[in-house]
């Protein structure tokens, strides 16, 4: 059984502070992935027993940005997906095991107006292509901020969000897309019909205070190994960010 994390830790910097270390070590997971770190090599030394360590940063100071922390050695890292557009933003990083590839993924937010709609559209094209390449060598587990809600299930307010960045038309095509190239929601797999079951929270409103998020932040698999999940979680209980960490229990 392999236990995976990941999480949106909106500057890992910031969340050091806020008992970081202490939420790594009591989830002892064998994979333990970040998102939007914020990051530039030397400006933080975080490399905790037992595990290898992988970072992509993004040119931007102060900007987006990766880690991955695993148990086991993998075959091979891979940072970005050879796309020079896609590249400078630290956002993808793919390990190779034995068995299966394993991905994280912070996907670039569409942003107010959706004035990044189109970058966003070729960005899902390319990582569809991404994953669906690999697919054809091995399974692929892939984890991240994803940034959609899929269905109207997956926000409080979806009438009131329809056409706002992470649930336009347009980026909730793209993860059906997605799940139709051949890959399984692990959370919905399990849980199709939970309500009010959220990853992410604004700052504002105190809507974590009244639990009015989005599910944004996701474990997704290859369908051929659907049948061995065994959970996935949301870890709503813990605070650092304004995302929890999302979990994904399977047999690889």
């Amino acid at each position: 059984m392999k236990k995976m994390i990941s999480w949106n830790v909106n500057g890992i910097r910031a969340c050091v502070g806020k008992g970081f270390a202490d939420v790594f070590s009591a989830l002892d997971a064998d994979i333990f992935c970040l998102q939007e770190t914020k990051l530039q090599p030397g400006q933080l030394d975080f490399a905790p027993a037992g595990y290898h360590c992988y970072w992509n940063y993004a040119e931007k100071k102060g900007y987006s940005g990766t880690a991955i922390f695993t148990k086991e050695q993998p075959l091979a890292v891979f940072c970005g997906m050879d796309i020079p557009a896609h590249d400078t933003e630290g956002r993808l990083i793919t390990l190779e095991f034995d068995d299966f590839y394993f991905l994280t993924c912070y996907t670039p937010n569409a942003q107010d107006g959706l004035r990044r709609i189109d970058y966003r559209m070729q960005w899902e094209d390319d990582f569809r292509a991404w994953v669906q390449s690999l697919d054809q060598t091995k399974p692929v587990i892939f984890c991240g901020d994803l940034n959609v809600a899929h269905n109207e299930i997956d926000l409080k307010n979806p009438k009131t969000n329809r056409g706002n960045p992470g649930f336009s038309d347009q980026e909730r095509g793209k993860f059906g897309e997605l799940l139709a190239a051949g890959f399984t929601d692990t959370f919905r797999y399990l849980y199709p019909d939970v309500t009010d079951a959220y990853s992410w929270w604004s700052y504002r409103f105190h809507a974590r205070d009244k639990n009015v998020g989005w599910r944004i932040d996701y474990f997704l698999v290859s369908n051929r190994i659907a049948d061995r999940i065994a959970d996935a979680k949301i870890h709503s209980e813990i605070f650092g960010s304004d995302h929890c960490p999302v979990e994904l229990d399977i047999e690889i």
